[in-house]
């Protein structure tokens, strides 16, 4: 076996034991430099992952080669090495050259094709190869490529919902470059919902609803951001539902974006939500620690920056969020330490998360606070809600407060009664119980819960 069948031999195992985001992190761009009687040199891209290598993966490494050449390993060695040729898996060192893994490039499409992607409103930068992959997010990127794979066939239509900032347009835009890659023949259209409305409107007080629906319904592939807005917009409803259907019919595919599931989204047209709910729906949840620390490395080595495992460390457990936040923070450290030319410390890392941790601070809830917010929501006055009202348009706001109270706070029953103005804890394990039950049948009541629960965290 040669250096290169060995070394995928070796991942192809750890392939199957680690999450992707650890197998893309640690073990992308490693290769065998060198293999001379049981002394094995490993090439690493960076410091970074030679230490966790040394530190994670030394012995299940040693085992795993021996294991798979079947003989003795006596030593091995990770160096970092200048890595060249690799689109030819060559890995060329200072010491002596060896096969080396091949690294994927990300499809950015030079020449004639960037006008394809302008014209296509296609970001370069998010294509499937720069997205990490965690447990967070694994469903929803497994399923974007099965459908960049079989467009109109796997899931029609794609749905992915999550928070701002954890990938949802990387992952739409992802699906154009791939398809667009397989066939640089395919029609793709990339809009947000609220392009989708502005043009629509236009398009009407102008006498163009022809061309605006020949637009939207030749296209191979429609790609939505953020179609939440289109709630309570009744024509864009109108014609967004007749804009699916003609394309769900011809095989097309269609991709969506929310910041939460259909059945969630205020005043959306039941026969809308359905047709959402037709194919997949995959959510994507703030990343973790492991994740974070494998986008943060990918992010890093994408703009040709190191930072120590340490300080790599520290910005990962800081900056919790999302993964635009993460890559803001890592930004703002990177700037500040090249304007100064100086290399980054613990010290200087710190300083520079403070003041961006001051400025993101999730605000916390307080009795105060949700008391507020859903006497907002309900249009009510707080004394409505502590009052002695029994009307089923108090009660039912007032039981929501119970239960964000305990949801929220873990405040005792007792103690929620007391805040209610002064009512018996019977009352309010009651008012809970009732609720917890309507969030799990009433699509409306579990709504109302996210709103209040929205606005109760707003700075």
């Amino acid at each position: 076996m040669t250096n290169y069948e060995i070394w995928q031999a070796v991942l192809a195992e750890f392939e199957l034991t680690l999450s992707k985001a650890n197998f893309t992190t640690w073990f992308r761009n490693t290769g065998i430099s060198s293999y001379d009687q049981g002394r094995i040199l490993v090439c690493v891209p960076n410091t970074f992952t030679k230490s966790w290598l040394e530190k994670k993966y030394h012995t299940d490494l040693v085992n795993t080669i021996e294991r798979v050449t079947g003989k003795p390993v006596k030593r091995v060695e990770y160096r970092v090495e200048n890595i060249k040729n690799v689109t030819e898996k060559e890995c060329i060192t200072e010491n002596a050259p060896a096969v080396f893994i091949q690294k994927q490039p990300a499809h950015r499409p030079a020449g004639p094709k960037n006008s394809l992607l302008l014209q296509f409103g296609l970001n370069p930068k998010y294509t499937f190869s720069s997205f990490i992959v965690g447990k967070e997010n694994e469903l929803a990127h497994a399923a974007s490529q099965a459908v960049a794979s079989k467009p109109g066939d796997t899931y029609n239509p794609l749905f992915i919902y999550g928070d701002v900032g954890l990938g949802k347009t990387h992952l739409l835009q992802a699906i154009g470059h791939a398809m667009l890659a397989k066939n640089p023949q395919t029609k793709i259209l990339y809009v947000s919902s609220e392009k989708f409305t502005n043009e629509f409107v236009t398009a009407v007080k102008e006498g163009k609803a022809k061309e605006f629906k020949h637009r939207y319904r030749t296209v191979d592939l429609l790609l939505i951001d953020d179609i939440q807005f289109i709630g309570g917009k009744e024509q864009t409803q109108e014609e967004f539902f007749h804009t699916f259907n003609e394309l769900h019919q011809q095989g097309r595919q269609v991709v969506m974006t929310s910041d939460r599931k259909p059945k969630a989204i205020p005043a959306l047209e039941a026969r809308l939500r359905s047709r959402f709910e037709w194919g997949m729906i995959a959510d994507i949840s703030v990343p973790n620690m492991e994740t974070r620390s494998a986008i943060l490395q990918a992010k890093c080595q994408e703009k040709g920056f190191s930072l120590s495992e340490n300080l790599i460390n520290i910005i990962a457990v800081t900056v919790e969020s999302n993964v635009r936040e993460l890559e803001g923070a890592l930004n703002k450290i990177i700037a500040i330490h090249q304007l100064k030319n100086t290399s980054a410390t613990e010290e200087s890392v710190k300083e520079i998360l403070v003041g961006f941790t001051a400025q993101h601070a999730k605000p916390k809830a307080t009795p105060t606070k949700i008391l507020d917010a859903t006497s907002k929501y309900f249009e009510l006055s707080k004394e409505d809600l502590l009052g002695k009202s029994r009307e089923k348009k108090i009660s039912y706001p007032r039981q929501v407060v119970m239960y964000l109270l305990r949801k929220e706070l873990s405040l005792s029953f007792p103690a929620i009664g007391q805040e209610l103005g002064g009512r018996d804890h019977t009352t309010a394990i009651h008012a809970y119980k009732k609720i917890v039950a309507s969030v799990e049948e009433n699509e409306k009541v579990q709504q109302d819960i996210e709103r209040v629960t929205q606005e109760i965290y707003t700075v």
